[in-house]
């Protein structure tokens, strides 16, 4: 049941119960080892519902006075830039510059009424992302090839909730959360004042679950593609308020005409074209409260016309039964994802290795930014991995690359979200609540 405006004493129910839930361990736990929900054929159990969901926050921190995350073997990391506002995602230019979208949810009101909605606003809070969106894009960059940003200036600033960026020509294109913005740019500036023009509109609202938008540009640059998350957990808004979203749009660059190249993706993030196929991969957030085992995020790759589930069925043919109606005859078109990257780690940050200077086990495969999630028991993601590849296809288990986001207290110290590689090799790690920009390098 949900109310409009909870009273105090519902209120105060309803978080009490949920934190004794939390703090007397009366949520359930994962019954699978981590790794079981990686690889190309997860493990996925039967689902475990529960009367209350599993609740398991990481408070966010920060990160103390000299505290950083660790990088793998063979590798250093140090802050290209800090104190910034909330940095998602990530852009180099080709000159080198970096951009970075300091953002955050935009209003969405009629997506936190209820009971339920007043608790998850509460916990969000907890995990650093509810400050208000500074709705900007900041440009950096490192004139003395030291590995940190020297200078910093706004680039573009007024926007409304900024993710995606992608450069086309001259076209600088913003992936709003409402919109795709053109706007145009000369090599070397460090700001645009002029005004955006607005190439197309994407699903928002009032209602927004998962606001999000994404963008990357096809190899010869006629076409944009963007990611739409979709308006719910699993469809418990209506179908009808799903229209667009969990799905990846193509659009014209030119016209703005746009269709659905891919659908049944529950929240897309990063996208990446694999280099020895051509083929376009994304990273997907899969569904909440079945359990802390279930369902594993993935990345894969991306078919046209191609249908991967949501909210009907996961991993393929996985029917789920919270969905009412159920639909047969999609499900029976469902694909299975390629690889899975573990249940709730949050994985949205996709680059692909070409370019990097790393150790040679990252020549070939994809880097993961891994934001960690508050449905899974214990704690999952809070960091970076990479997947290997070979011939174009993910082969054998993941590594870490950088690590230590969570304190020994079980505090988010950071949380990765964007991942890029910059000019000089090195990967990029927004960071948005420790505010700062990683860079990891070979270690000399």
């Amino acid at each position: 049941m949900q109310l409009p405006h909870p009273s105090r004493t519902a209120r105060g129910a309803a978080a009490a119960c949920v934190a004794a839930a939390v703090l007397c361990g009366c949520t359930e736990s994962a019954r699978l080892p981590s790794e079981a929900g990686f690889g190309p054929m997860p493990q996925l159990p039967a689902p475990n519902h529960t009367a209350i969901p599993t609740v398991h926050v990481a408070p966010a921190r920060g990160w103390a006075d000299g505290a950083r995350p660790v990088a793998g073997d063979g590798m250093a990391v140090n802050a290209f830039a800090d104190k910034l506002d909330h940095p998602r995602w990530l852009y180099v230019l080709p000159n080198g510059d970096v951009l970075v979208a300091e953002t955050n949810a935009p209003p969405k009101p009629d997506d936190g009424k209820g009971i339920r909605g007043w608790i998850m606003n509460k916990l969000m809070a907890r995990a650093g992302a509810a400050a208000p969106s500074a709705n900007r894009i900041t440009l950096l960059r490192d004139t003395n090839g030291d590995g940190v940003a020297d200078q910093r200036s706004v680039f573009l600033k007024d926007l409304h909730s900024p993710f995606g960026m992608v450069l086309v020509g001259n076209d600088f294109y913003v992936a709003d959360t409402d919109a795709v913005l053109r706007f145009p740019y000369q090599p070397g500036q460090t700001s645009i004042t002029a005004a955006g023009q607005k190439v197309v509109d994407l699903p928002a609202g009032t209602l927004n679950h998962h606001w999000t938008k994404n963008i990357i540009a096809s190899r010869d640059g006629s076409k944009l593609y963007v990611t739409v998350g979709s308006n719910s957990n699993v469809g418990e808004n209506g179908i009808d308020k799903e229209a667009g979203r969990a799905a990846i749009w193509e659009v014209d660059r030119k016209t703005g005409q746009h269709r659905i190249f891919a659908s049944g993706l529950r929240n897309p993030n990063g996208m990446a074209w694999e280099p020895v196929t051509g083929v376009l991969w994304t990273a997907v957030n899969e569904r909440d409260e079945i359990g802390s085992d279930l369902v594993p995020d993935y990345i894969t790759s991306v078919r046209n016309g191609g249908f991967y589930g949501w909210p009907y069925s996961y991993y393929g043919q996985h029917v789920d039964e919270r969905i009412k109606p159920q639909a047969p005859d999609l499900v029976a078109k469902a694909i299975a994802p390629d690889y899975a990257v573990g249940a709730h780690t949050a994985s949205l940050g996709l680059a692909a290795a070409g370019g990097n200077s790393l150790p040679a086990r990252f020549h070939d495969g994809m880097f993961v930014g891994q934001h960690g999630s508050w449905n899974r028991k214990p704690f999952a993601g809070y960091k970076v991995i990479f997947v290997p590849f070979d011939n174009g296809r993910p082969k054998g288990a993941p590594f870490d690359v950088l690590t230590g986001f969570l304190s020994k207290d079980g505090e988010a110290q950071g949380r990765p979200v964007g991942v890029v590689i910059d000019k000089r090799g090195s990967l990029l790690v927004a960071d948005d609540v420790g505010n700062t920009i990683w860079r990891v390098s070979g270690a000399k």
